[in-house]
């Protein structure tokens, strides 16, 4: 049995009581940016997303994790998306909801938690994820855990008004 336990932190299926900071979070404008959201959602909305979140990854197609600190608070969530089990491959995001969460290693034991049920219980071939190229903490924790910069998205993502590149990553268990 794989364990989602880290030192500082572990990753837990969503449950209902996470609509408050689902909604927080999903409502947070200063993320749209690397979300592609572009209207608020509503509770409705969320809770019955929530309703649905028990849908195995081979049905729903992906995965959202929450991710605890050692306090059992819900700091962030990991999404596991676009998977892709004949060519055994997904994408990767993480965010980590306040500034003063950030910087303590917790994103760098998500990625390693996720890695390990990704490659050896979902047999997974390869991860990737898209980074902006101005966020240079991601960029660096993506690199530091393996995965390989194989791409520049030039002019990827509009955001007010100015056009930014989106790095593509890419980790390939051997």
């Amino acid at each position: 049995m794989l364990n989602l336990q880290g030192e500082h932190c572990f990753l837990r299926a969503l449950e209902p009581e996470d609509l408050d900071f689902l909604y927080a979070l999903e409502n947070d404008t200063a993320i749209w940016e690397i979300s592609g959201t572009t209207k608020p959602y509503s509770r409705h909305v969320l809770k019955k997303y929530l309703e649905n979140a028990h849908q195995d990854i081979y049905e729903a197609k992906q995965l959202r994790l929450c991710i605890c600190n050692t306090a059992k608070k819900v700091i962030g969530f990991l999404d596991m998306f676009d998977f892709d089990a004949k060519n055994q491959r997904a994408g990767l995001g993480i965010v980590i909801a306040n500034t003063e969460d950030r910087n303590k290693g917790i994103g760098a034991e998500v990625l390693t938690l996720v890695c390990k049920y990704a490659f050896n219980i979902l047999q997974l071939r390869q991860l990737y994820a898209n980074v902006m190229e101005d966020n240079i903490p991601s960029m660096h924790l993506f690199k530091k855990l393996g995965f390989t910069a194989i791409g520049v998205k030039k002019d990827w993502i509009r955001s007010n008004g100015v056009y930014k590149n989106e790095v593509l990553f890419q980790k390939i268990n051997s």
